[in-house]
């Protein structure tokens, strides 16, 4: 199948009474992407196997499944509820944010509210080879857990997390930031309100934690100073981050993946977007997909220039060649 891939790309020219002047360059390439996996319901959360295959979550049947080389669909764990994102930790398990789950209304792939028995969200860990599955938590200081959305995993084996906070109807939970231990043990919040948290990745040195932003669109940064804390600004942050990126217009930011130049890939909702964020805050490209649930992208293959890529409205996973290697993750399986 083949899609045009829009590129945008920032030029610094010159200054203007001390401000930086760009232009942008608007680029249509040709390239490919493939279909690996297809008629499944809202895809999230893929972690790119060694052995080739794609592990994912499908958040309306709360199960993880798995497709191989040959596009072989299997069925890993039912994790019940509404599983969001997924990571292999040290141990070489499945983690899990559970949101809980949803209730969907006939003709709409999007939620409508908690699913009737919703009670919480919570994290999960599943063991690959048996499938049996253990909640690790349910709550933090005495707070139940809300809609655990998407984790990423530091060099000592700790995780950081977000909670979305639940959607209803009239009203919505706020939503967090925080740090646990796989063994049950440890769990703190970090910062608390946030707007929505979905994606979370870290930078290559480990020392920046991304943050992005699903209804505001905005991609926040938080210096680690610790395993499992981080420096919060007083002012002018909201949540104690420091703004990266932040885009116009109705665009609205999922979960997100580093290259290991550290640039910053956030998959874009409603434009059907990956949107591909230096550092520094540039919107250096934005990747078109035919889809308007653009949710997660992951890096695996040779070299990690292999993005796979979730799109939820449609209900399939794809893969294409990314010119820049993926990150690779502190643990895979």
């Amino acid at each position: 199948m083949h899609v045009f891939l829009h590129r945008t790309h920032v030029y610094q020219v010159g200054t203007l009474r001390g401000a930086r002047l760009h232009i942008k360059v608007l680029l249509h390439v040709m390239q490919t992407h493939t279909t690996i996996a297809q008629g499944l319901l809202f895809p999230e959360g893929p972690v790119a196997m060694q052995d080739g295959s794609v592990i994912f979550v499908e958040m309306r049947t709360g199960l993880i499944r798995r497709v191989n080389t040959q596009g072989e669909l299997s069925v890993v764990a039912h994790c019940g509820g509404g599983p969001n994102g997924a990571a292999v930790g040290p141990d070489g398990a499945l983690y899990v944010c559970n949101n809980g789950g949803n209730t969907y209304a006939p003709g709409h792939f999007t939620s409508s509210g908690p699913a009737l028995n919703y009670e919480g969200g919570c994290i999960q860990r599943v063991d690959l080879l048996t499938g049996d599955v253990t909640t690790l938590y349910q709550s933090c200081d005495g707070h139940r857990l809300s809609a655990p959305n998407d984790l990423v995993f530091d060099k000592q084996g700790g995780f950081y997390f977000t909670d979305f906070g639940k959607k209803r109807a009239r009203s919505r939970d706020h939503g967090g930031l925080y740090y646990a231990l796989t063994d049950g043990s440890v769990i703190r919040e970090l910062a608390y309100p946030v707007q929505a948290p979905n994606g979370i990745g870290l930078s290559p040195d480990g020392q920046i934690l991304y943050v992005a932003e699903t209804e505001t669109s905005r991609l926040w940064a938080f210096d680690v100073i610790a395993p499992g804390a981080i420096q919060k600004l007083k002012f002018p942050s909201p949540n104690g981050g420091r703004l990266v990126c932040g885009l116009s217009g109705f665009q609205r930011f999922d979960s997100l993946a580093l290259d290991a130049i550290g640039n910053i890939c956030v998959a874009t909702l409603m434009t059907g977007h990956i949107s591909v964020i230096s550092p520094q805050g540039a919107l250096l490209r934005q990747v078109k997909l035919p889809d308007s649930y653009v949710t997660n992208i992951c890096f695996g293959g040779l070299g990690l220039q292999t993005a796979y890529i979730t799109l939820s409205e449609t209900g399939q996973i794809v893969s294409m060649p990314w010119p820049e290697a993926g990150l690779a993750l502190n643990f895979n399986a």
